[in-house]
């Protein structure tokens, strides 16, 4: 329990980033889950067009701080690799 004021704002600062950072991970999250099952069932134009909403997605989370810079361009290189896979064959 918070006894100073400058603690109880630190907690609700904390609860606020909390909650951003929980609704920014789980729409990355979600994105890419819809990227690798469009690729799953073989459709390239639609797992195109995820790719690029998921790729936004993971470079907002980074800049907001969520990820870190390289996680998210890992996640990004991954996720490219395999609708270029897709693309190929």
């Amino acid at each position: 329990m918070a006894n100073h004021k400058s603690a109880e704002k630190r907690n609700r600062q904390n609860q606020k980033r909390q909650t951003r950072n929980r609704y920014v991970r789980s729409t990355m999250k979600t994105s890419i889950k819809k990227v690798r099952t469009a690729a799953e069932q073989g459709e390239p134009v639609m797992t195109q067009e995820l790719l690029v909403a998921a790729m936004r997605k993971i470079d907002q989370a980074a800049a907001k701080g969520v990820i870190h810079k390289g996680q998210a361009s890992r996640r990004i290189s991954r996720l490219q690799k395999l609708v270029n896979k897709l693309a190929a064959a």
